[in-house]
């Protein structure tokens, strides 16, 4: 088993698709110079919530996610990212678009936001289907944001086989989230024994931004943590890159020593 690199791209999305795009570039071509296999982004990478998104939502096939594969093939990466889809009724799906190489593939979010006075499910419609990915010879599976609260996912994810585990947000601000943040993002990866790299939005207000409402802008602090619940590397408040290693070929002894997932009875 071979280790892959990986890079989370902690950017702060606005309400321009385009101007993304172009964080998207930048962030994959930084990545890729320093050794990245896969490119994993926030959730709402497409448009930061609080702007309409039914507006900008496309197909797989069109424009921005063709833009991202051109960019991810460019630069000989896979690139995840969050964008908006059409949905029935008006509504959207929240995707995150996972392409690249010979790599074509998209997770809509199961778990929607419904939580601390916000009603995603106003405005999208939920997925069904977990999704893992073979990337560089490990197997990456792939949640959004409130996913994170929810073990039996990871635990699904890791009966799918995967090694590691991306969990891209928009997480919310507000008191105690980054504490929930940190915590959740550890206890899945102690629940499915896998490694879960954790992207997020960066914090708008660490540019000095103002959110208006309550949608969920970010808070930063994306990380890498390991199958031990480790935290192994981590970024801060504001936008940033972090490239690291990821070594599947640990998990076979943390499995050995913490065998929840052969131990479970429910």
């Amino acid at each position: 088993m071979t280790g892959m690199r990986l890079g989370l791209a902690q950017i702060l999305s606005g309400p321009d698709p385009q101007a993304n795009l172009r964080l998207v570039e930048e962030n994959t071509v930084r990545a890729a110079e320093q050794g990245a296999e896969l490119v994993v982004f926030p959730e709402a990478t497409m448009r930061c919530f609080g702007r309409n998104l039914a507006e900008v939502a496309e197909p797989l096939d069109g424009p921005w996610a063709t833009a991202v594969q051109e960019i991810a093939d460019a630069a000989g990466v896979v690139v995840a990212a969050g964008m908006f889809t059409p949905a029935d009724g008006g509504r959207v799906r929240n995707t995150l678009l996972v392409t690249g190489g010979a790599i074509r593939a998209a997770y809509d979010k199961i778990h929607l936001f419904d939580a601390f006075g916000f009603a995603e499910s106003e405005t999208v419609a939920p997925g069904e289907q977990p999704l893992v990915v073979e990337v560089a010879g490990v197997r990456v599976g792939f949640t959004t944001c409130y996913d994170v609260r929810f073990p039996g996912l990871y635990t699904a994810l890791a009966d799918a086989g995967a090694e590691l585990v991306c969990v891209c947000a928009s997480w919310g601000a507000g008191p105690g989230k980054v504490e929930h943040w940190q915590l959740l993002t550890r206890a899945r990866a102690l629940d499915a024994t896998t490694f879960v790299a954790a992207c997020g939005q960066a914090d708008p207000a660490s540019v000095g931004d103002e959110v208006v409402g309550n949608a969920p802008r970010g808070i930063g602090h994306s990380a890498l943590v390991s199958a031990r619940g480790e935290v192994l590397d981590t970024l801060g408040a504001g936008p940033g890159l972090l490239v690291v290693e990821v070594d599947p070929g640990e998990l076979a002894g943390v499995r050995q020593a913490i065998p929840v997932l052969a131990n479970r009875r429910f």
